[in-house]
């Protein structure tokens, strides 16, 4: 099978211009016209890059981007959209986008863009995620420490996979909590504190301290923090 690429594109014009392009480029495109048939497509990949458009009926590409990433796939994301702000790249690319590219654009770059992002996920042939003596299969869904196999509930898992993706980081309980869970931080529920006490009880069942929680500014995974107390 060719190169796959999943666009997700409202816009029936830009939509069409784009899929005939790439298809007469030899990849093998597919095409969803709204959040719902995107975020389905998505999970019924694996897809080499995602073509994805932020404006959409029904959840919009950041929150596609969110679940897509949460969910532990790795698979390049360009936005092609016409949010050009700083402020909308920074997010966009923040959430976990690879590339951000605004409309009105020009084929050919849009183009080598989709190329060097299908040749970054060619080399790219690892699904697992670790630091120190922590692993996690993306594939498989199996974590582990210290060779030992960890029994983790999804959204554990999902934490764990975030707490991976970003070690030695400080992380607020915001940050944490609005790309775990997807939702807003209310400051009140106590529900990020139970998963990381889980999480950290599971991890210490066979090894040192890994998360560490920092007064007044979240937590950081790593082997020595050394950016202040720590509890």
């Amino acid at each position: 099978m060719g190169i796959r690429i999943l666009v997700i594109e409202d816009d029936e014009e830009i939509a069409d211009f784009v899929v005939r392009g790439l298809r007469e480029e030899g990849f093998v495109v597919e095409r969803a016209a709204d959040g719902d048939a995107g975020w389905h497509a998505l999970q019924n990949g694996p897809w080499d890059v995602v073509v994805l458009d932020w404006w959409l009926p029904g959840p919009d590409g950041l929150t596609l981007l969110r679940r897509f990433r949460q969910s532990g796939d790795e698979s390049p994301v360009l936005f092609l959209t016409a949010r050009d702000a700083v402020s909308d790249k920074v997010r966009g690319l923040d959430q976990g986008a690879d590339d951000y590219l605004c409309k009105p654009f020009d084929y050919e770059e849009f183009l080598a863009r989709v190329r060097a992002l299908s040749r970054r996920q060619a080399k790219s042939t690892g699904t697992v995620l670790a630091h120190a003596d922590v692993r996690i299969d993306l594939t498989t869904h199996r974590a582990e420490r210290n060779g030992q196999r960890l029994d983790m509930t999804a959204k554990e898992q999902a934490l764990l996979v975030f707490f991976l993706r970003h070690p030695d980081e400080v992380l607020s309980r915001t940050r944490i909590y609005e790309q775990v869970w997807d939702e807003r931080y209310d400051g009140i529920s106590n529900t990020l504190e139970y998963h990381v006490m889980e999480v950290r009880r599971k991890l210490e069942a066979h090894g040192p301290r890994l998360i560490h929680t920092l007064r007044g500014r979240g937590y950081l995974f790593g082997e020595r923090p050394d950016v202040g107390p720590t509890s």
